[in-house]
Order: C-alpha cells, then sequence, then structure tokens
C-alpha cells in the first residue's frame, strides 16, 4: 500500500506542477499583452520607396512572365 501512496503523491505533484506552469504562462502573455501599445494594421506600413533614377531603361529588358509581370534589379551606389 506504500506504493500506492507514492503513486498518488507523486501524480497529485505532477499534476500541481502542470496547473501551476499553465497559469503563469497565460498570466505572462497577459501582462505582456498589456504592457505592448495596441497597433493597427495601417500603422505598421510606411512609406512607399520612390524608384531611384533611370529605372526605366535598365529595366528595358526584363522579359515579363506568363502574367504581363517583369523581374528587374536595380542596384545603385
Amino acid at each position: 500500500m506504500a506504493v500506492t501512496g507514492r503513486r498518488r503523491s507523486w501524480r497529485w505533484v505532477v499534476t500541481v506542477w502542470l496547473i501551476l506552469v499553465a497559469v503563469a504562462g497565460g498570466l505572462t502573455l497577459w501582462v505582456r499583452d498589456s504592457a505592448e501599445p495596441r497597433r493597427h494594421g495601417g500603422e505598421e506600413a510606411g512609406a512607399t520607396p520612390s524608384l531611384p533614377e533611370g529605372w526605366e531603361s535598365a529595366c528595358a529588358g526584363a522579359t515579363p512572365d506568363g502574367n504581363g509581370q517583369a523581374l528587374c534589379f536595380f542596384r545603385n551606389r
């Protein structure tokens, strides 16, 4: 009967530990989320950068794909 008591107490310790870990994780997420300022999707987007001068002539030889879009790399130093 002593073995059954040990197993039961071991299960109790593991159960309490799992509950504490779950509660602590939930509290951590709650505190972290409440400390961050709320952002909306439009606020995160920055201004679209303008294309450098001369990009039309540098990308004139780009071959369009099936959708009519072409990919052109332009490097300016």
